[in-house]
């Protein structure tokens, strides 16, 4: 349970960290072959300043809520587990208990305790299922909340520095084949996104 639990968590955190903005958009002109060359090495470098990615894997390595919203349902998951295997075990105690005494009760007795005993077993896998219920919804919801503080942040980060979209990279899982380290900004809204964090934490 823990293990997909966590493994859940960690797909939902990397989607919340993709988010885009408005391309840019390029203006069609008339000119010569000379002019041409001159416009296109413009647009390449205006291209350039308007478009950085950010580097998912750091950014959830390294961003405070997001380090705090692990632990939370790591220690989640580990409660409900520990709860799970106490149910469990009392249970396994009480059928080992009855069939140890089986032979020695009425027919009418071992019936009404072997139908006691299916309803128990069936209560404990709904109360597993439903157990793991909770916490996939509240995870749900909490990395809601994560996309939303990272997107908010990045919108307000591209519209101060000029930039047109900001991309997500993540080694194995990215459509990024290549950019330049200057484009790399993840140091960059680490900090402020920590920062925030920081403020709210106070």
């Amino acid at each position: 349970m823990e293990k997909r639990t966590l493994k859940t968590f960690g797909l939902f955190a990397t989607a919340a960290l993709i988010t885009a903005f408005s391309a840019c958009q390029n203006k069609d002109t008339k000119k010569t072959e000379t002019t041409k060359k001159t416009d296109s090495s413009a647009t390449a470098v205006v291209a350039s300043e308007k478009i950085v990615f950010v580097n998912s894997d750091s950014l959830l390595n390294k961003y405070g809520y997001y380090k705090d919203l692990k632990v939370k349902f790591e220690n989640k998951s580990k409660n409900a587990q520990s709860d799970m295997q106490t149910k469990a075990q009392a249970f396994q105690r009480e059928v080992a208990q009855y069939q140890q005494t089986a032979q020695t009760l009425a027919a009418d007795v071992r019936k009404t305790t072997e139908e006691r005993l299916a309803r128990k077993q069936q209560e404990l896998q709904t109360y597993q299922q439903n157990a793991g219920s909770v916490l996939q919804t509240e995870q749900a919801k909490e990395n809601e909340k994560l996309y939303d503080k990272v997107a908010v942040y990045l919108k307000g980060y591209a519209k101060t520095k000029g930039y047109k979209m900001v991309l997500t990279y993540a080694k194995g899982n990215s459509a990024i084949l290549y950019a330049d380290d200057s484009l790399d900004v993840t140091s960059e809204v680490l900090k402020g996104l920590n920062e925030e964090y920081n403020k709210e934490k106070k």
